[in-house]
């Protein structure tokens, strides 16, 4: 994975956040590892700065310390602006799954929105084992290409704009079945 349009410092601020966020739980590496089902030694490398987080990786942590993606990105960023350029988005990829990640709207820390653009190549498979908010709403707008959805046991197949939305309580999965590249927007409310 790396960072497009942010500062290059982004993983070691990353790294230090997850790093307070176990210690402010009193969890030892062991207990994280038990709780996110990462391993022991891939956690103290992401601590460290030495390893930048897999999606699947990242979900676990979210999930455990009860943030969405973007707000735990977002607590490792300056004070967003109000208007973001697309220039200024962050960009986050993790090309080994073929998933690149624009926050359009970064979250604050005030405010119960935000926007994000999501990008799956034909094939990409990405699950998440269960809500990082309980109760957060989604939306997902197919602004290209056809993605399923899998939210409840219930699989959806959205084609270019097609809308989704749902209340997300436990493990969701996103798959493009190609043969394009899916893009699709994606709006975050938390409860």
């Amino acid at each position: 994975m790396r960072e497009e349009g942010v500062s290059d410092t982004v993983d070691g601020r990353l790294a230090a956040r997850l790093a307070a966020l176990r210690t402010e739980r009193g969890w030892s590496l062991d207990e994280l590892s038990r709780r996110t089902g990462v391993s022991r030694s891939t956690l103290s490398r992401l601590e460290r700065g030495e390893l930048s987080p897999t999606t699947a990786a990242l979900g676990h942590l979210c999930t455990v310390y009860g943030r969405t993606m973007s707000r735990l990105l977002m607590e490792v960023e300056a004070e967003p602006p109000q208007l973001v350029p697309a220039a200024r988005q962050p960009v986050w990829r993790d090309d080994r799954v073929g998933f690149v990640r624009r926050s359009v709207s970064p979250p604050h820390a005030g405010l119960r929105a935000e926007v994000i653009e999501g990008t799956l190549d034909p094939g990409a498979d990405i699950a998440y084992e269960d809500a990082p908010v309980p109760g957060v709403e989604q939306h997902i707008w197919v602004l290209e290409g056809t993605v399923e959805i899998t939210v409840d046991s219930t699989v959806h197949t959205l084609h270019e704009g097609d809308c989704l939305r749902f209340r997300l309580r436990g493990p969701s999965h996103f798959r493009c079945p190609g043969p394009l590249r899916v893009r699709y927007a994606l709006m975050i409310v938390l409860p």
